[in-house]
């Protein structure tokens, strides 16, 4: 846990998607992170889903956190969504409270919304891409002088061994495959917090029943994890996939991985693997492991805090 009063500035794209609601939630009040921007992009479900889900989020946490709308298509391919997993809405049968406040949404792109808020920063920023890539490479192919002022990427996607898409491909590499390659091949600190380490995370039925009786905002992450029609494993457990990347900037001691050079296949049957090559010259530290005990003792206690924060 960091001691020092400094708060890590971060920037989240995003395509909500019931476990980015629940990333997003934590960052948003999580006292190591300021929350500068919020991107969204078409991914779990269409944009004008995602785009709608994150603004209401914020509105529902009382936040005054800017969202843009970002790209609606990968860059070559054609959408593929998770609506299945998610819901057609993309956070299942949940309704966020009607709010009339619309003004958090921007009426520029996200990507010159990225711009302006990575060179405007007094200090490098964080880059937190928690649904397909599509934002993060338009950003750096159109504007690649942000460059200088990315402190790291810290992402959710990829593996290092197998996939949850096909058997090789985890689902944000394989919706922009193009787009991650682009990312991944610029000489820029990643952090791929990927299917190796997010699977591992092991929240219980019982979990979601206490995360319940945290006010409105367990109520809220309760719903939304009920609505997953199977668990991650045949234990009745759920991975919460986004979340990790929030716990890897708040809670780094909980993730062991090693440096990594990271390919990102965009072609064929293997479209959307990211081929990772070990080596201590490589700019990707790839999770590869977490303390699935320490994780689930680290979401209860976010989401009770949440509570206590909003009551006080």
């Amino acid at each position: 846990m960091r001691t020092d009063l400094m708060k890590t500035p971060i920037i989240i794209d995003t395509d909500p998607g019931i476990d980015d609601v629940i990333a997003i939630t934590a960052a948003l009040f999580a006292e190591e992170l300021d929350v500068k921007l919020i991107t969204t992009v078409g991914g779990n479900v269409g944009i004008e889903n995602t785009t709608n889900n994150a603004v209401n989020l914020v509105n529902f946490l009382g936040k005054d956190i800017p969202v843009a709308k970002g790209a609606d298509q990968p860059l070559l391919n054609k959408l593929v969504s998770a609506a299945q997993v998610h819901g057609e809405s993309g956070v299942g049968g949940y309704h966020f409270e009607a709010k009339e406040n619309c003004t958090l949404l921007s009426s520029k792109h996200a990507v010159e919304e990225l711009r302006d808020a990575i060179l405007n920063s007094n200090e490098p920023i964080t880059l937190v891409p928690i649904g397909p890539l599509t934002n993060i490479a338009l950003l750096l192919k159109m504007y690649p002088e942000v460059k200088n002022n990315i402190k790291e990427i810290v992402l959710m996607g990829g593996a290092a061994k197998g996939g949850n898409m096909t058997p090789v491909a985890e689902f944000n590499m394989f919706v922009d495959p193009h787009a991650a390659k682009i990312v991944f091949d610029e000489q820029i600190k990643i952090v791929m917090c990927g299917l190796d380490a997010t699977l591992q995370t092991r929240i219980s039925t019982d979990d979601i029943k206490e995360i319940a009786g945290y006010g409105k905002v367990g109520e809220m992450v309760s719903q939304l994890l009920s609505h997953y029609d199977s668990p991650s494993s045949t234990e009745n457990y759920i991975a919460i996939h986004d979340l990790c990347t929030i716990f890897y900037l708040t809670r780094p001691e909980l993730f062991t991985g090693k440096r990594a050079t990271v390919n990102v296949v965009t072609e064929g049957e293997a479209s959307g693997c990211t081929i990772t090559h070990y080596n201590e010259d490589g700019h990707v530290h790839v999770c590869l492991d977490i303390d699935v005990e320490e994780f689930r003792h680290e979401f209860i206690a976010t989401f009770k805090k949440v509570n206590e924060k909003l009551e006080a």
